[in-house]
């Protein structure tokens, strides 16, 4: 979103900066014209709040490289992850797979978070908006990778087994917050941001690990 606003606000500067010959502000000029529109652009409208533009320092970081065009030193990288990756809550009861029927209706459902819905109505995952996930669904995103046969691939037959715990956890913790094993990745932090609760979360890892799953067949 910053980038897309900064972009709008860069060209209305310059088009007033062409009618009036007046010369062109600088970065951080830019980035507090971008804010102003920003905030003059939104409001709180039913339970969604302007607070969801405020970014974190790992949005904020991310942003600022992909504006400037360069990636983020390795060094602030891994920090960004290290950090991102202790706010990952594992499942309360230890189990990490709930039922991949209930995980495919929520990678299917896009709904949810607008001001229309209400703040406890259960969220989609959305995920066919940027992954391929089983062969029936012919229409999916390729933003992200394709996880057709994400377990199989990743040689879980068992996914209780200890073999399977490395997987399993990073799965956990990749639907969690994403920005623990990428620090800038564009990502959904499902778990980290509300979108998904626990359960659901155990329902989307069992879709992609459970042998079971049309996912790995």
């Amino acid at each position: 979103m910053k980038i897309r606003t900064r972009h709008i606000a860069t060209s209305l500067v310059m088009a007033a900066a062409v009618a009036g010959c007046a010369s062109l502000p600088g970065s951080a000029e830019l980035d507090q014209i971008t804010a102003q529109t920003v905030k003059a652009s939104f409001r709180d409208e039913g339970w969604v709040k302007v607070d969801r533009l405020v970014q974190d320092d790992s949005n904020r970081e991310c942003s600022a490289a992909e504006v400037a065009g360069k990636p983020l030193a390795p060094a602030r990288a891994k920090a960004i992850e290290e950090a991102n990756l202790k706010t990952v809550k594992w499942p309360s009861d230890g189990k990490f797979l709930g039922d991949w029927k209930a995980g495919e209706q929520i990678a299917q459902n896009g709904r949810g978070l607008t001001w229309t819905d209400t703040a406890t109505a259960a969220n989609g995952g959305n995920c066919y908006n940027c992954h391929q996930i089983s062969k029936e669904e012919i229409s999916f995103g390729t933003i992200g990778p394709s996880l057709y046969q994400y377990g199989k691939l990743r040689g879980v037959t068992d996914p209780n087994s200890a073999a399977a715990k490395p997987i399993v956890e990073y799965t956990w913790g990749k639907i969690w917050n994403a920005k623990a094993y990428n620090a800038c990745s564009n990502m959904p932090r499902a778990g980290h941001a509300g979108i998904l609760n626990e359960q659901q979360v155990k329902h989307i890892v069992a879709l992609l690990l459970d042998p079971q799953s049309p996912v790995n067949k």
